[in-house]
């Protein structure tokens, strides 16, 4: 079996057990003094596996991570009891003297834990914790990790199609039409958006690279050739890894949008990871210590509405939840500062925004209540004020309204702002909406303390706390 070695065997030095202590589980009903006169005594030294630097695609599937020896020769075996890899536990086992992993899940442990699935070398930081077998049947528990070191290089992956990339499917109205690519705006190095929009209930879609694109006479061949698809076919998730033709991780499939709408699709191939979600705007500001953490969504990637808190110290519109994309600031808007400096007093605010015709308005909201006949007053007496929490840069929290200790009694509620009904919020608690006439929501008899995150379309939501 050819294996990849990349360090020395200096590299390759034991590290022997130290310390002991005594809040491992204790298998053999050992006292903590014993652990430490068996760590001694038996002399297990945990060192690299002769595969803990390895290159991936690993031939056998097996890398052999860990090396257990013993100086004592009544020592007849070990039990893994728990092996962490850069302090998280993975599923491992003993093989003889060598403790085992499978190539494939430590690939994709590390790919999950950084979020991308680009070929690059991993420094691992191993602990493993074992058990002793002796020759007289008897069972030593250790209670120190033994700590070695590794390396895992990744797959290689495909290179960046230095002709973009476009995307096929049930997109624009076009049904898998090969004759009309859509194709990808490049937003980055390596980075590929687009907007589609979308009728059916599933809309199924792949990735395509453009130096492959050839169509005649109605063969798929070469086209094909190029795919870039999912993990599962038909899976819905709104993000996940690229998979490739000769993928090791498995058969590239077809992605589904869920639902009618209109959604932006980005591709980074940098990190072979896709996405794609309805449109959705980021402000920050003096307010929010300028964070972009208060949002507002659109339909159509034009005109977006948002609720939160504004002052007259400015603030931006971003594209992305930091300052690497799209910001939007006063020149954009027409007004001669860098940040948007608004006129109107402080509070919280209803807020509108065009992009194509590169304007905004602020609809003030000074109270949100709760109505409903579910409340002390009914449909038809008042409102239930709510008081807002404004957001606190030291604790990181509030941007909400809330009201503690109201009773309510079996039926239903809504909440809206200044005492009206152009502006309401119903539907689900975890999903509310302000669109249209949102329905009713279902609440049991009982004492609630109430959280209201009016926010936008899709991030809106409300914890009740029954009491």
């Amino acid at each position: 079996m050819k294996k990849t070695l990349l360090y020395s065997l200096a590299v390759l030095a034991s590290i022997t057990l130290a310390s002991c202590n005594g809040d491992y589980d204790d298998w053999a009903n050992p006292q903590a003094n014993e652990q430490e006169a068996a760590a001694a005594q038996y002399g297990i030294t945990f060192t690299p596996g002769s595969e803990a630097v390895s290159s991936m695609p690993n031939e056998d599937g097996i890398i052999n991570l860990v090396h257990l020896n013993s100086t004592n020769d009544n020592v007849t075996g070990y039990t893994l009891r728990e092996l962490k890899v850069n302090n998280e536990v993975i599923e491992g086992e003993i093989n003889g003297n060598d403790i085992q992993v499978s190539a494939k899940d430590l690939e994709k442990f590390l790919c999950n834990n950084s979020n991308s699935r680009a070929c690059k070398t991993y420094d691992l930081k191993v602990e493993s914790k074992v058990s002793i077998n002796l020759e007289s049947g008897d069972v030593i528990s250790i209670n120190t990790a033994g700590e070695t070191t590794g390396k895992l290089t990744t797959s290689p992956v495909p290179a960046i199609d230095e002709n973009g990339y476009y995307m096929l499917g049930d997109l624009n109205g076009k049904s898998w039409d090969a004759t009309d690519p859509q194709w990808m705006t490049k937003i980055a190095d390596g980075v590929y958006q687009l907007k589609v929009t979308t009728e059916k209930e599933k809309n199924w879609f792949k990735f395509y690279e453009g130096s492959k694109y050839k169509y005649e006479d109605g063969d798929w061949t070469y086209i094909d050739s190029g795919a870039l698809g999912c993990k599962e076919n038909g899976c819905e998730d709104g993000s996940g890894y690229i998979y490739f033709n000769g993928d090791s991780w498995g058969k590239l499939q077809t992605m589904v949008i869920p639902g009618a709408g209109t959604w932006i699709v980005t591709l980074d191939m940098n990190n072979l990871t896709y996405s794609f979600a309805k449109p959705v705007l980021y402000m920050a500001g003096n307010a929010n210590d300028w964070k972009q953490i208060d949002y507002l969504s659109s339909e159509d990637a034009v005109k977006y509405t948002g609720y939160m808190y504004l002052d007259g110290s400015g603030f931006k519109f971003c594209t992305q939840p930091n300052w690497d994309g799209t910001n939007y600031g006063g020149a954009f808007f027409g007004e001669s500062e860098d940040n948007i400096i608004m006129t109107q007093p402080a509070g919280y605010y209803k807020v509108d925004i065009d992009l194509s015709e590169k304007k905004y308005e602020l609809t003030p909201i000074t109270t949100i209540g709760i109505i409903g006949d579910a409340t002390v007053n009914g449909w038809s007496g008042d409102d239930i004020n709510m008081n807002y929490v404004p957001y606190n840069k030291e604790t990181k929290e509030g941007r909400y309204w809330e009201v503690k200790d109201i009773t309510l009694k079996t039926g239903v509620i809504k909440f809206r702002a200044n005492d009206g009904w152009d502006i309401n919020w119903g539907g689900e608690l975890d999903n509310l909406t302000s669109k249209g006439n949102p329905a009713n929501i279902a609440v049991e008899e009982g004492k609630y303390d109430i959280k209201l995150y009016p926010w936008a379309d899709g991030y809106a939501k409300c914890e009740m706390t029954k009491k």
